[in-house]
């Protein structure tokens, strides 16, 4: 059977509203094809955190993740949920988890699950950075068969980004390979940096900074650049207080820690570094505009 791709949120959307044609108001008809949307939700626990943790993985453990799936619009004859495992190294793999699920439902796979899944995969090749994507494959009433995940690539097969244009859709959900993580916490920065435009360098320069858990190893910083643009560029350019903060996220994979955030000046600000054996955080920051060193202590 053919895989069709979705082309655009519009098609995915609308197409479960109207008829199969619809006369635009001129000589033409559009013709539209009916489609379908799940959404998937991690199911969170002391034991289910969001990722696969590697250390467990290392240790012999066989660590499970647990999700939920619904129907949000569509009437497709059979749903199958679907997995792609990408490797660190660029390898995609892709297989049918849960051929013709029932909906909603919830679901979970250990790691020697997961493992069994994929033929291409094995316990120990499993590594950090690696990811399990999960979503749907829809077999319509028609014979059609739609893709949410593209089977070679494991790219969105949605054309445009479902979730950027109607967030109460998680459309593909994600398990990366990584290590606990647990960096909540308010943090005095000290930063060493030069600016641009002539402005004066700074030296140990302190800034607070709230850092939020979003699960995963993912944190967002109330301040990526953690005062380095108020320090550098308040007198010289009133680029101060709350103007010059840009909250951001960062990724924790077993203590290397990165992230970017746009920043108040139509720039960019970069941060990557490493967690510290005593807890605190060394990052290298850069942007457009400056450059510099930061270390990070917990308070």
């Amino acid at each position: 059977m053919k895989k069709f791709r979705f082309l655009s949120i519009v098609a995915i959307l609308t197409i479960c509203l109207f008829q199969s044609c619809k006369d635009d108001g001129g000589t033409s008809a559009i013709e539209l094809e009916e489609g379908a949307v799940v959404n998937l939700e991690k199911v969170f626990s002391e034991t289910n955190e969001g990722f696969i943790d590697l250390i467990r993985v290392g240790q012999g453990e066989n660590p499970e993740i647990r999700f939920t799936v619904e129907l949000a619009a569509g009437n497709p004859v059979t749903t199958d949920i679907v997995g792609a495992y990408q490797t660190v190294s660029g390898e995609t793999y892709f297989t049918v988890l849960f051929p013709n699920a029932s909906l909603p439902g919830e679901f979970s796979m250990t790691v020697d699950d997961i493992v069994a899944a994929f033929a291409e995969l094995e316990r120990t090749n499993i590594a950090v950075g690696d990811n399990l994507s999960l979503s749907a494959r829809f077999t319509m009433e028609d014979g059609r068969v739609l893709d949410l995940i593209d089977p070679v690539d494991g790219s969105n097969n949605t054309g445009t980004n479902i979730q950027a244009n109607t967030p109460i859709y998680d459309v593909r959900i994600e398990y990366p390979v990584s290590c606990p993580s647990d960096l909540t916490g308010t943090y005095l920065v000290i930063t060493t940096a030069d600016g641009c435009c002539g402005v004066p360098s700074i030296a140990n320069s302190e800034a607070m900074v709230t850092v939020t858990a979003d699960g995963g190893g993912i944190y967002t910083l109330s301040d990526m650049a953690a005062g380095a643009y108020d320090a550098l560029f308040c007198g010289a350019f009133g680029i101060c207080g709350t103007v010059a903060a840009a909250s951001g996220q960062i990724t924790d994979v077993c203590g290397d820690l990165s992230g970017s955030t746009p920043d108040c000046c139509g720039g960019t600000v970069q941060v990557s570094g490493t967690v510290n054996p005593d807890g605190s955080w060394s990052m290298d920051i850069s942007s457009d505009f400056m450059s510099g060193t930061q270390i990070w202590v917990k308070q």
